[in-house]
């Protein structure tokens, strides 16, 4: 239960909470994404447990002022250990009424309403498809409204730097920050520092943003306006070095340590796709570590040269959305063939076609697995947080190698942009990825099969060009065993495919056998894969402290499945799985093991809610 107390010499009170969370939205040009990470960034500092959602426009230049163009940042802090940017909302910053308009029903009844009094005017009520102004008819009765004038306090609070309209305009994102951080407690000091560093080579632009946030902290002191303000202590984290991570900035992370750690160089050929890009701006930074970025001028070329890199030697890596996936799907088929190790990133957005560019979605998962013709199996890996993104580069590159084939990484929208606590983990403590090339052959010694296989893997020899005597011929016709040879034998072709089939099938026995949280056996049991980890979690916690007979298992290794998996899904009388697509994992489930899982499917572009997850749970469990 919150405690509350008098804040000095102000009459408002001070209420210590256990978790907040608060979105900011607005137009595309009004810095929410910006706004969002600087309160995040504060937060952090502040030793609070967070989980972040960023929320693009999917359209790149929507008309200012419509609801196309509305971008969203929300963000959930806690003094307890959370797995989701939040349900509900505690508080809405509304830039202008279309802002307004889409986020407003995610906002808890008696929230806290900011919104910018001077965009709603009958110009703006018209591109938002409003009616009436809801500053006037009494539809926001049911929240704590505070109409205030941002344009127009920002204006006069940098009237003085000679700054016209426009520039003083853009400013007001930061004088919206700063009301914010009265609200719930935060200092500004952080928020200040990065002003001045940001625009250190614009010292007029940097005075006008540190103006306007120090404008809008001092308006909701002077003002009074906001009678009670929130205190979320420190959450109670183990020791260590934590950093903010997203996604995409892990997932870069994870590959640079795989490089180390198996002593290979990394390189990356990718054609910017959103939402993954910042995979390749990221690993672009990290010259110093030997990393080669090749950006290259379509999809088509950038598996290409990942291709090339494998065979070169090199830990091999390309990044890309589901588009993407289709216009490489011809050269990750040769991928299997030549049997080369490549980590293949997919940043699953909502589709099909160009979709929903900036949102996310699940739906990539039966292409990872089986968008390529003829038999061409490859691993698929699951990060289930942002954090969790740099283990799974890890684990991507380690059975890469192993198997000597091609393996996905299934990440999502969602998780590519989202920001949580991550903690730094000791060096020493990552297994190394033990890499073997063969050594040159002298006269006299057997002729190299470039396909003979591991007795254990059945992976074959990975082989440097220009290795004395280890010269072989690949290519993407059909291969006759141990030589690769070119062979239309029919007996030969089956060889091959189940050799390729097997060695996928055999990491099972190398990746760790699935757990399970809660009880073992029982009523029900949650199996989620991708970001749905963190709702299903949370749901099935819920419940279990409720009394409810439930159980909650996550995939992060999608194929090859884990040893495990069948014996835990027939442990429960009823399997729910919830999937941001249309039931992809239930089907692969119900005839891999016969189980009649029930399947909750979601398309709204969005993650799930625990509260809906709950639902769900009640639901199947009659």
């Amino acid at each position: 239960m919150a405690t509350t107390e008098v804040a000095s010499n102000h009459a408002v009170t001070r209420e210590v909470i256990e978790d907040a969370v608060i979105r900011f939205a607005g137009d595309s040009g009004d810095g929410m994404q910006v706004t969002g990470n600087q309160f995040t960034a504060t937060t952090a500092m502040m030793g609070n447990d967070l989980a972040t959602f960023p929320d693009y426009p999917a359209e790149i230049r929507a008309p200012a002022g419509t609801i196309p163009g509305v971008s969203g940042f929300q963000v959930r802090f806690s003094s307890a250990d959370i797995h989701t940017p939040g349900d509900a909302v505690d508080a809405l910053v509304a830039m202008n009424p279309a802002a307004l308009k889409v986020n407003l029903s995610d906002l808890k009844p008696s929230g806290i309403l900011i919104v910018n009094a001077d965009s709603f005017k009958e110009n703006d009520l018209r591109k938002a498809r409003m009616k009436s102004n809801p500053l006037e008819d009494h539809s926001l009765d049911g929240y704590r409204l505070f109409a205030v004038e941002l344009s127009t306090l920002t204006r006069l609070a940098l009237s003085e730097l000679g700054l016209d309209a426009k520039a003083m305009d853009r400013c007001k994102n930061f004088f919206a920050l700063g009301m914010c951080y009265w609200i719930y407690q935060r200092p500004i000091e952080p928020t200040l520092d990065w002003i001045a560093k940001k625009f250190a080579s614009k010292p007029a632009l940097a005075e006008a943003n540190q103006r306007a946030l120090r404008a809008g902290y001092s308006y909701s002191v002077a003002t009074e306006a906001f009678q009670v303000v929130y205190e979320v202590p420190k959450a109670k984290i183990g020791p260590g070095l934590y950093r903010n991570v997203s996604g995409n900035t892990a997932l870069a992370l994870g590959f640079v340590a795989a490089a180390h750690k198996s002593g290979l160089t990394l390189f990356q050929g990718s054609y910017p796709i959103t939402p993954a890009s910042e995979i390749l701006h990221e690993l672009s930074s990290y010259k110093q570590h030997g990393v080669i970025t090749f950006q290259a001028e379509d999809e088509i070329a950038a598996m290409g040269s990942v291709l090339g890199a494998a065979f070169g030697g090199a830990l091999a890596v390309t990044g890309t959305s589901g588009p993407g996936i289709a216009l490489k799907a011809e050269a990750i088929g040769l991928g299997v063939m030549l049997e080369l190790p490549m980590v293949i990133v997919n940043v699953q957005r909502g589709g099909p076609s160009t979709g929903l560019p900036t949102k996310t979605e699940q739906g990539d998962l039966l292409q990872a697995l089986f968008g390529r013709n003829g038999e061409s199996p490859v691993a698929v890996v699951a990060p289930l947080s942002p954090a969790d993104c740099f283990n799974a580069a890890i684990d991507a590159c380690r059975l890469a190698v192993r198997a000597m084939a091609p393996v996905f990484i299934l990440s999502e929208g969602f998780l590519a942009n989202s920001a949580e606590p991550w903690l730094l983990p000791d060096a020493d403590d990552i297994a190394e990825i033990p890499v073997q090339h063969p050594v040159g052959h002298t006269n006299g010694d057997d002729p190299f099969m470039p396909y003979a296989r591991d007795p254990e893997t059945l992976a074959r020899p990975w082989a440097i060009p220009g290795t004395a005597g280890l010269e072989h011929r690949l290519g993407g016709l059909s291969k006759a065993p141990e030589t690769g040879n070119v062979s239309y034998d029919p007996r030969h072709n089956e060889i091959m495919n189940r050799y390729r089939t097997e060695k996928i099938a055999r990491l099972a026995d190398f990746i760790p056998p699935q757990e399970v949280y809660g009880p073992k056996q029982g009523d029900l049991l949650v199996l989620s894969w991708g970001g749905t980890y963190g709702v299903a979690r949370s749901a099935v916690a819920a419940c279990i402290r409720s009394g409810k007979d439930v159980a909650h298992a996550h995939l992060r290794f999608l194929n090859p499945f884990p040893r495990n998996l069948g014996e835990i899904l027939n442990s429960y009388d009823r399997v729910l799985i919830p999937e941001l697509n249309m039931g992809q994992l239930a089907m692969l489930i119900r005839s891999r093991y016969l189980v009649d899982a029930i399947s909750y499917q979601k398309m709204h572009a969005r993650p799930m809610k625990i509260a809906e997850m709950r639902a769900q749970i009640d639901k199947a469990l009659g």
